[in-house]
């Protein structure tokens, strides 16, 4: 497996290596060791999600109040999407940058941010199911939904039409406004938070 930083920091694309023969395929989606070694900090599953959504769905920016904090594998099980990791902690370097990597079935790439960072996507086929390993289980009133349209991110998303998606995400903040709001984690609350489960083990 390959294990690269994202141009957001504390987000990582991790790259399978795959082995196929007549049968069809078979690959590591994670191994704790080699992403402790590759990120310096253990990834314990608490809870796992899946969504299924038609193509031309888009899906955040999510993210959840820190604490309690929640970081994420994200990968695409069937179909693809183009995801995006945003950086929504206040006082970070690349507070508001974004990058992007495209998840597919076939590649078994996958994307892991840790707590304090947003995460959206687009479905690019119908049926694109998207797996989300999560670190801590959801504690409700804890998600901070940041509208993916808003123009001060500027996300490429590539649309060539009305994106679907929910009232929710929608009608949702913007940065600033999420930020003025007090609702976003400070970029030192989120690396001493990792520091705590680094020395947790």
């Amino acid at each position: 497996m390959d294990v690269s930083e994202l141009a957001v920091p504390r987000a990582w694309r991790l790259t399978p290596d795959q082995h196929s023969d007549p049968r069809g395929t078979f690959f590591e989606l994670h191994r704790h060791s080699q992403v402790i070694e590759a990120t310096g900090r253990p990834f314990q599953v608490a809870q796992v999600n899946f969504s299924s959504s038609r193509r031309g769905t888009l899906r955040g920016i999510h993210g959840t109040l820190t604490p309690p904090g929640q970081a994420k594998v994200v990968t695409c099980v069937r179909g693809a999407v183009l995801d995006v990791v945003v950086d929504t902690r206040l006082g970070s370097p690349t507070f508001g940058r974004y990058d992007t990597t495209r998840l597919d079935a076939e590649s078994g790439t996958a994307v892991y941010l840790s707590e304090g960072l947003g995460h959206g996507f687009l479905a690019l086929t119908d049926d694109a199911t998207v797996c989300y390993l999560c670190t801590s289980e959801f504690v409700p009133g804890s998600q901070v939904d940041i509208n993916a349209l808003d123009p001060a991110l500027g996300i490429d998303w590539g649309l060539t039409g009305t994106p679907l998606m929910s009232e929710k995400d929608a009608a949702a903040m913007t940065l600033a406004e999420a930020a003025a709001a007090g609702l976003l984690p400070s970029y030192e609350e989120c690396l001493a938070m990792e520091e705590r489960l680094r020395a947790a083990g």
